[in-house]
């Protein structure tokens, strides 16, 4: 087994099924992979095309192949030496459907289901109508008008001998303590087997097994006339009909409604507010068991090498659970085959991070998946010197905010109250119920206690805090004081001390003084409540609203990223990478996943805006001119500015290097990928159209610009003018993928490779950044085996990357000791032109390799080809440290000859055939 040196991200679906995978495995070897990293594979939702919503998390999907393909794929990898990383999704499962046995289970029994306790749901709310009942939110209708047009129908299956109403597909099956009132008609056949349901006993699996067997007797083949029969009276067309049909929907343990119901009335927790995906109450060991049993039973035996887990912050306890986890992995780790053994598993976390938030160590965890990291390369190729005049452009163009809080704040207001106000609802109950124990605090509204968790959410800057029974950290304090001081300027005068009570409370103050009981579980289970509430809070409004409200520059909205922050210095990213490097060695490096807003060489070429303001204001004066015949009149124009700016920002971003003005058929895909992000772009913003409800005449008018912005026809010649500004920042663009490419290939932590990104990725939101790769010509390329500095001339069509990539990770699998225990050491840039370039060390023992890069380099270029040539650097070099001076050092990239620069390396030598370097010695 090679050891942990890079991995492969794919993405499984059932048009990538894992027959696909294998087919790839000798070339991702020979690119330099040594662990494929899975998206899930336990069986998902048919069609499902990510596999985030697991149905059954005991098997292999069969859409994808199911179990013998993935032992044929794991069999390929381990003969070429390879392992594979799972991603594992533990705090959610798809739901509504058919096909969820748990969920199904709990729609039947309601409270008395063994599954129960495995969703997060509230049999207690204080909505009557759901005291013991659950909301199922999946109608497309209000559910009158779904009764009333006939769409709810009452069937049998003759399978398993179970009643249930069916909606399009999504199954809701009957209590069977109702069975027999629809069944039962003295002196039919029928009579005797739905006599049975009236029989069932009241303890729990008597009930069960009792019900079983009358189910089994409902399946005899002659009873199918007399069933149809008693299920005709509740399906007919009249009022009679739907009135039955009504009266037994009311018994059951369920209450159908209509999808937007479920922003106010769902009483069980979901991912984020998609109602088809229920979230799990993992940190119950029955519920966890069930939950990781098949994959800890795939790390036993030696099928997957390690886990990345999936929003962690959705867990009630992602310390407890990750710790727990590592304990599991590493009891077992003693049982796999004897040649697995020398790897610890590897457990990597989903966590979104602030800029000045770090995960804690004691999670146990081997780091982040790398959303961290992926800003952490971008922020550095920005030029901070560009910062106000590209706030200045926006501003002044489009009047909104240069400041992204004043977007945030009131998205995460909106969101609240909006698409999570149930869960709000139901945290602020947690809390009022805490409040209704003191008679200081009793006359402490429910509405009151609402209004001001609304306002300390809307100044949350961090995804949560950890608070528990075991106290609150210095940093998750100082999160919470950040967001206390925040809701200070903006709650109301008279909620003031009520603020300070909550701060208390959810700091966990005085927990530990409270003695086990019912007291000191609601205060926890508030305090979760609470935690679980701010995560959703902080996707939805911020990635999921925010990011298509601020387009100040669009290559800072990305996951993982703060649009606030412009830019980081090369000492920052110098730091950031000297943490890792000491805290966690085998984080994983991302530059772009399947959940990126833009691609990685497309928020590459944005950055360079920040290099030439100057010319993007003046394009933007063009454009806007010559484009504005195109808008309608909509009581306002239509698209405003913010979305005409984004619009711009995103065609010259996305713009493939091959694409020509005069390429009608190419100028049509791109027109048809470009307008699929703009609805998305429209509807996740909600400031114009919203999922919720579409602005149809706006969105057209957004198509329509569009649709005139690339005809290629006009007079204007837009389309003409769009592509020279692309070729103007081009260059500069290909300089930032190739350094971002190397930063990510050699800092600190395990480099990872998102499908198809060796090449050029001008990918957009998904699911443009999930179309299929076309492997056969990365294949071909990298049978060419050309060095970098032969394909330069050519770089329009990415070989030089993905040419790149290999050698760098060929240093990896050379010199595997230097990067997975090596040292991380900046190294100083003296000269005219040092603010263009980064540079670091990586040491162990006689191995060293060191890191170059250029960046701010559109001013430095002369001609339109992405090197600056020797010339542009003048004096500038490197300053070695003594222990480096004296070595002979060669070029791990190839086509360069072997140099002993002595104290000082010339950037003019080491960068005089490629923008990028790497150099190793010993």
């Amino acid at each position: 087994m090679k050891p942990l040196l890079a991995t492969a991200r794919l993405q499984f679906h059932k048009d990538f099924p894992l027959g696909r995978a294998i087919e790839l495995v000798p070339y991702l070897e020979r690119l330099g992979i040594t662990h494929l990293y899975a998206s899930p594979l336990l069986t998902s939702r048919p069609g499902s095309t990510h596999g985030y919503d697991v149905t059954d998390p005991a098997r292999i999907d069969p859409e994808l192949g199911g179990e013998e393909e993935f032992r044929r794929l794991v069999e390929t990898l381990r003969a070429h030496g390879m392992g594979i990383i799972l991603d594992i999704v533990p705090n959610h499962m798809g739901v509504g459907g058919a096909d969820n046995e748990w969920w199904l289970d709990v729609l039947e029994w309601g409270r008395a289901s063994p599954y129960a306790d495995f969703f997060d749901i509230d049999w207690d709310p204080p909505d009557a109508t759901l005291r013991g009942r659950m909301l199922a939110p999946f109608l497309g209708k209000a559910y009158g008008d779904a009764l009333q047009a006939g769409e709810l129908r009452l069937r049998f299956d003759p399978e398993d001998g179970r009643l249930f109403v069916d909606y399009f597909g999504n199954r809701f099956p009957l209590n069977p303590r109702d069975y027999a009132a629809v069944l039962l008609r003295e002196g039919g056949a029928l009579e005797a087997p739905a006599r049975a349901f009236t029989d069932l006993p009241t303890e729990r699996d008597a009930m069960r097994r009792a019900a079983a067997e009358a189910r089994a007797a409902l399946r005899d083949p002659t009873l199918a006339p007399a069933i149809t029969e008693a299920l005709a009276l509740f399906n007919e067309d009249s009022d009679t009909g739907r009135d039955r049909l009504h009266t037994l929907l009311e018994r059951q343990n369920f209450r159908l409604a209509w999808w937007r119901a479920a922003s106010d009335e769902i009483n069980w927790r979901r991912f984020f507010d998609v109602n088809q995906l229920a979230g799990l109450r993992t940190e119950l060991p029955r519920v966890f068991d069930a939950v990781h049993g098949k994959v800890l039973a795939l790390y036993a035996e030696g099928l997957i090498d390690g886990l990345r887990i999936d929003h962690v912050d959705g867990l009630a306890d992602p310390r407890g659970y990750c710790r727990k986890l590592r304990r599991r992995l590493e009891t077992l780790h003693a049982e796999r085959p004897e040649g697995l053994r020398d790897m610890a598993p590897i457990l990597w976390v989903e966590k979104i991070l602030a800029p000045h938030e770090s995960l804690p160590a004691d999670w146990l965890t081997d780091g982040t998946t790398g959303y961290d990291f992926m800003n952490q390369a971008a922020a550095v190729l920005h030029d901070p010197d560009g910062e106000a005049e590209i706030t200045r452009i926006w501003t002044e163009r489009t009047g909104r905010s240069g400041n992204f809080d004043d977007e945030a704040i009131p998205a995460r207001r909106q969101i609240l109250r909006e698409s999570l106000s149930s869960e709000l609802f139901s945290t602020a109950v947690a809390l009022h119920r805490i409040a209704r124990r003191g008679l200081a605090t009793r006359d402490y509204t429910l509405t009151g206690i609402s209004r001001t968790l609304t306002e300390l959410l809307a100044h949350f800057r961090v995804y949560r805090i950890y608070a528990g029974p075991g106290g609150i950290s210095d940093a998750d304090r100082r999160a919470l004081d950040w967001a206390l001081a925040g809701a200070r300027r903006s709650v109301r005068v008279a909620d003031r001390d009520l603020l300070e009570l909550l701060g208390e409370w959810l700091a966990g103050t005085g927990l530990r003084d409270i003695k086990p009981g019912l007291r000191r579980q609601e205060r926890v289970r508030a305090m979760v409540r609470f935690q679980q509430l701010s995560a959703p809070t902080a996707a939805k409004s911020v990635e999921d609203t925010a990011f298509y409200r601020y387009g100040r520059l669009l290559s800072r909205n990305e996951v993982g990223s703060d649009p606030e922050q412009f830019a980081i210095t090369d000492a920052a990213f110098h730091a950031l990478a000297l943490d890792r490097n000491r805290r966690f060695p085998r984080a994983l490096l991302a530059t772009a996943t399947h959940d990126h807003k833009r691609g990685e060489d497309t928020r590459a070429r944005l950055a360079v805006l920040s290099e030439l303001p100057d010319l993007w204001d003046a394009a933007l004066a063009r454009w806007t001119r010559l484009n504005a015949p195109l808008k309608r009149d909509l009581g306002g124009p239509a698209p405003d500015a913010a979305d005409e700016i984004m619009l711009y920002e995103t065609l010259i971003g996305a713009w493939p290097l091959d694409l020509a003005p005069q390429d009608r058929d190419g100028l049509l895909a791109f027109r048809d990928r470009v307008a699929a992000w703009q609805q998305k772009a429209l509807r996740e913003a909600k400031r114009r159209s919203s999922w919720a409800a579409p602005n149809e005449a706006y969105e057209q008018a957004a198509q329509d610009f569009l649709a005139g912005v690339l005809d290629p026809d006009r007079p204007a010649q837009i389309v003409a003018d769009l592509h020279a500004f692309v070729e103007r920042l081009a260059p500069a663009g290909t300089i930032n993928a190739l350094g971002q490419t190397l930063l990510r290939a050699t800092a600190p932590g395990v480099p990872d490779l998102y499908q198809g990104t060796e090449f050029w990725d001008f990918s957009l939101v998904d699911p443009d950044n999930r179309r299929p790769v076309d492997f056969a010509a990365r294949r071909a390329a990298l049978e060419g085996n050309q060095a970098p500095v032969e394909l330069l001339p050519h770089w329009r069509d990415g070989r030089i990357k993905q040419a790149i990539l290999r050698r760098a990770l060929a240093l990896r699998a050379r010199r595997p000791s230097l990067f997975l225990d090596g040292s991380y050491t900046k190294l100083a840039i003296e000269g005219n032109r040092c603010r263009h370039a980064l540079a670091f060390t990586r040491g162990q023992g006689q191995q060293h390799s060191i890191t170059i890069i250029s960046r701010h380099a559109a001013r430095l270029l002369s001609q339109n080809h992405p090197h600056t040539g020797p010339s542009a650097w003048e004096d500038t070099a490197i300053v070695l440290p003594r222990s480096l001076a004296s070595l002979h050092w060669r070029d791990a990239l190839g086509g360069g000859e072997a140099i002993r620069p002595g104290g000082r390396l010339r950037l003019a030598d080491a960068l005089a055939r490629l923008p990028v370097a790497l150099l190793e010695a010993g």
